[in-house]
This record gives C-alpha cells, sequence and structure tokens, in this order.
C-alpha cells in the first residue's frame, strides 16, 4: 500500500482579512488627518468635538476596502484574473474612500 500526497507546492496563501483592513484604515486615517487637521477656524457652528465623526467613519470605510482587498485576493487565489482583482480592488477602495471622507465631513467642511 502506498501513500499519495497531495499536497501542492505552488498553492498560494491567501492574505488574512486583518492585514489589508488595518492598512487600509490606517491609510483612510492619513488621508481624513490631512483636512480634519488643517482646519485653523472652524466654524463654531461645527461644535467643539466635530472632528471625532471623520477620525471615524473615513478609516472604517478605508477598512472596508481593505476586506474587499482580501476577498479578491481569496478569489484570486481560487482562478479569478489576479490583475483584475487587484485593480477592481483599487477602484472599490478609492470609492470607498471617497464617500468615507464625504460621510465623515458632511455637515462640517463639506457643505
Amino acid at each position: 500500500m502506498t501513500t499519495s500526497n497531495n499536497l501542492n507546492p505552488h498553492t498560494k496563501i491567501s492574505v488574512p482579512l486583518l492585514k489589508p483592513m488595518l492598512i487600509g484604515a490606517g491609510i483612510a486615517l492619513a488621508v481624513i488627518s490631512f483636512f480634519v487637521f488643517g482646519v485653523d477656524n472652524p466654524n463654531p457652528e461645527w461644535g467643539q468635538y466635530w472632528r471625532i465623526r471623520p477620525l471615524i467613519i473615513t478609516p472604517m470605510a478605508g477598512a472596508m476596502g481593505g476586506a474587499f482587498y482580501a476577498f479578491m485576493d481569496y478569489q484570486a487565489s481560487r482562478g479569478f484574473n489576479r490583475t483584475l482583482a487587484i485593480l477592481l480592488s483599487l477602484v472599490v477602495f478609492v470609492i470607498g474612500l471617497w464617500l468615507g471622507v464625504v460621510l465623515g465631513l458632511a455637515g462640517t467642511m463639506w457643505n
């Protein structure tokens, strides 16, 4: 009786979910920080803690973009076109980041 080894040496291990989510959130936090901390004289109508909302919502949108990248990386490891997966992930991340900035700054800097 012989034992067969079914391991493929070229199997790609897909990216864990947490790492791209943290990278996406970090990029989004850097982008929104550029806008939020660049305000010298905020409008008094915005309130004292107006910075909290954009600093929470935008990184969450960036994290969702990172999660989409992890999903597309998983799909690429299952046979989906890798180049198309990366381009689609980039487009979804940029659109999600834009929407996160708009939602975060709605009512303050985005009128």
